[in-house]
């Protein structure tokens, strides 16, 4: 199938829907870049089969079923009352209920909510597990607020939030600023406002409530099994590479840890003040008590680590030659320089752990330059695929071994690459994941839409 067969109409059709997308979210920029990656991908699917190409399907998918915005006041230890702005926007239930986490950052704002909501609908659609896409949050920042604080903002938080969730409506977890802790005090609002103990409507619970093993490691395992895998096709072993990973919060942990595991070496990890470049390999167990335990900075790694360790104040972990980067931070943290820069240094492979982390015009120079991309949708898939996971086990009462859930995590990233690149090579763009994810994604829930009609 060409790629190019009657794709001018079609691309004529893309560029007026995401016309219409910015006419109607004015300054939304994170949500208009999302947006724009994955219609750039679509005139072929809608040249190729024209019955996805009416009923409106794109312009459907890109409007979200419903947004809800909600205020959250609460009060601080010292009694002085501040207000909050809490987000969900449900974007589209076409394969099953809503799906996706909330994130407590000062960036949250109804742009970001609508970009990772979006980048949600076919990230679930991909994992192959029957969940739609949705994504909410708050500009609350947890980072130095006391146990007390934060539950009394999780509670006021959920005070609203409760009437638009459910097991088999709305299915939070965490993302960045929610983890462990936030979703205990939220759900146990839930569970006192509502009188139901439903532990299907929040994943990324503790493993004595209906939690999942594995949970808190599956993003960042993931990635890296799809960074493996793409290494494969082209002939290489994970085992030996060098590889560059950007954060050190969830995400980036356990991208360590997996990495470590199966025979590569992480040779950084970063936050907002820098970077530490270790030569022998990040040591995860001291991470991990200054992160985890300790809620230190990376900083604090280099100046007890050793002489093998070098804390780079305000750089850029990119600067760092490797085999494969893995960027875990957030969303626009690797730019057309920086790719630059990990193309000089010979990367091989480069694979998004975090939510759009990559600009534009970076993944194109990696494109051009043949180095394996990995689209997040894609590649951090994991952590919602074990999420689906958690709501079997709970719709089952049931609570299975790691060796399983490691089993299953690993079985839906082989099936998402091998579904990404055989996509893009029936679209006749063979080897580029961001296509093959997209159109995949595009293709699974425009069906169900079409089946299901006008609604």
């Amino acid at each position: 199938m060409s790629a190019t067969a009657s794709a001018a109409p079609a691309r004529d059709r893309i560029d007026a829907v995401y016309a219409e997308v910015v006419r109607r979210s004015p300054a939304e920029q994170e949500f208009h870049q999302a947006a724009r990656e994955v219609l750039d991908s679509l005139a072929p699917v809608l040249a190729a089969r024209p019955e996805l190409a009416e009923a409106a399907l794109v312009e459907r998918v890109c409007e979200p079923e419903r947004q809800v915005l909600f205020r959250v006041p609460w009060q601080d230890d010292a009694g002085r009352t501040h207000v909050n702005r809490g987000f969900r926007v449900e974007f589209n239930s076409a394969l099953g209920p809503y799906k996706g986490g909330l994130r407590f950052h000062p960036s949250v704002s109804l742009s970001v909510v609508k970009f990772l909501g979006f980048e949600q609908i076919f990230k679930n659609a991909l994992t192959g597990l029957g969940i739609g896409g949705g994504k909410g949050g708050s500009d609350f920042d947890p980072h130095g607020r006391s146990d007390a604080e934060v539950m009394r903002f999780c509670q006021s938080f959920m005070t609203e939030l409760y009437r638009h969730i459910g097991e088999s409506t709305d299915v939070p977890a965490g993302d960045i600023g929610v983890g462990g802790r936030e979703i205990g005090y939220l759900f146990g609002q839930y569970r006192r406002i509502t009188n139901r103990w439903e532990a299907g409507v929040l994943t990324g619970k503790g493993l004595s409530w209906g939690g999942s093993a594995g949970r808190t490691e599956a993003t960042g395992y993931g990635n890296v099994l799809f960074a493996a895998e793409m290494l494969r096709v082209r002939g290489e072993d994970l085992p030996g590479q060098q590889v560059v990973v950007s954060g050190s919060g969830n995400v980036a942990l356990y991208t360590v840890e997996k990495l470590h595991e199966l025979g590569a070496r992480a040779l950084t990890v970063s936050d907002s003040g820098g970077y530490v470049v270790d030569d022998k390999g990040i040591d995860l167990d001291l991470l991990k008590q200054i992160k985890e335990v300790e809620r230190g900075r990376v900083k604090d790694y280099a100046e007890r680590r050793g002489t093998s360790a070098t804390y780079v104040a305000g750089g850029n972990v990119w600067e760092v030659p490797a085999d494969v980067a893995l960027p875990s931070a957030t969303q626009n943290e690797l730019d057309i320089a920086d790719a630059l820069a990990l193309v000089r240094g010979g990367v091989k492979a480069v694979s998004e752990g975090a939510n759009m982390p990559v600009t534009p015009s970076a993944v194109k120079v990696f494109q051009d330059a043949g180095v394996a991309f990995g689209p997040g949708k894609a590649a951090n898939a994991g952590g919602v695929a074990v999420s689906a996971l958690e709501m079997r086990q709970n719709s089952g009462r049931d609570s299975w071994p790691r060796e399983r859930v490691e089993s299953e995590l690993a079985a839906v990233m082989r099936d998402i690459h091998e579904v990404c690149r055989n996509t893009a090579e029936r679209y006749g763009a063979p080897g580029d994941y961001v296509m093959g994810a997209n159109i995949a994604g595009f293709e699974r829930v425009a069906e169900a839409m079409l089946a299901q009609g006008v609604v």
